[in-house]
């Protein structure tokens, strides 16, 4: 089969579409012939490895998982041993280290139906966006109807999801991003918006009851002021922070942990994890109209490189989405 494989950390150009062997599911997974797959931070990231505390994970002299790609839309093509529910044919969403290729093997745990007024590159473009700006408004903030909620970063692809999911749960939302992206911001819902390029949402004067930072550009004590007195703020380490690409936003949360229990705010990560689950409530959302992907551009799947480019370089707003 046909995937995006990486032998060496390093920029785009370290990326080459290339034959590899076909996955075979185990025990518990799920092979699927991917129909598309969006491209994420998480990808940039761990191109680069960076930040380089992260080796640990990803690999501390090259990538643990050569093939590239998180999250997916496709049909089911083989099932393995103890998979219930799924069955070759379904069309289905879910998240899995590389998905930038004509078939995945995922876990049963991450992977459900898509939802069915999706194409599959709108379906592609959501599990692992959609699921962190879930979880922390959901999980993390517990966002209620009547909140006020500053999403930091709302053009980007979790922030559209973000200021949706907000808005779905009741929130009055404002959103912080470009003079360009104003206008998106704007139709997702947000009932304010913030161009960061004219105005510091931190020295505003204004205090909410959630700020889901999502950027990485601002101090504890700067984020602080942008919250009311027992205001919650997450923080999802979408950024480098000031810890550069050694800690990236480690440093950060060091911080936090060391200053959290002496303060009446809530200063919080954002552990988002896929899960059957949080993909089922996401395509509730869909189908109810609450929530709907933002597409900016596609890619075949050979050009993924020039995807992840586009990304990394070109400040894209909402998705980027890679078509096999």
């Amino acid at each position: 089969m046909k995937a995006v494989v990486q032998d060496r950390y390093g920029g785009w150009d370290t990326l080459e579409c290339r034959e590899v062997a076909r996955p075979v599911p185990a025990a518990g997974e799920v092979l699927v012939r991917v129909r598309a797959a969006s491209v994420n931070a998480y990808d940039w990231h761990y191109m680069h490895g960076d930040p380089k505390i992260a080796r640990a994970a990803f690999g501390l002299r090259r990538p643990k998982a050569a093939v590239r790609g998180r999250d997916f839309a496709g049909v089911v093509e083989a099932v393995g041993g103890a998979v219930e529910g799924l069955a070759p044919g379904d069309e289905v969403y879910g998240e899995a280290d590389g998905a930038f290729a004509e078939f995945v093997c995922v876990a049963d745990g991450a992977v459900d139906r898509k939802p069915g007024r999706l194409t599959f590159e709108e379906a592609a473009a959501m599990p692992l966006a959609a699921n962190t700006a879930l979880v922390g408004l959901r999980d993390v903030a517990g966002v209620r109807a009547g909140q006020t909620v500053l999403v930091n970063g709302a053009s980007g692809g979790v922030g559209t999801f973000a200021v949706q999911i907000a808005k779905a749960y009741g929130a009055e939302v404002t959103g912080v991003c470009s003079t360009r992206n104003a206008d998106l911001v704007r139709s997702l819902g947000a009932d304010h918006v913030v161009d960061y390029t004219r105005e510091d949402f931190t020295r505003a004067g204004r205090r909410h009851d959630v700020v889901l930072d999502l950027v990485g550009n601002r101090s504890l004590g700067e984020f602080r002021r942008a919250l009311t007195p027992d205001g919650t703020l997450v923080l999802s380490g979408g950024g480098f922070y000031e810890g550069g690409s050694l800690l990236g936003p480690m440093a950060l949360f060091l911080r936090r942990r060391m200053l959290a229990p002496f303060v009446g705010q809530r200063l919080l990560e954002l552990p988002a994890r896929a899960s059957k689950e949080n993909l089922a409530a996401l395509r509730d959302l869909v189908e109810s109209g609450q929530v709907t992907p933002v597409v900016e551009r596609t890619y075949p799947l050979s050009e993924a490189p020039r995807a992840i480019r586009h990304l990394e370089e070109e400040h894209a707003r909402a998705k980027i989405v890679v078509v096999v």
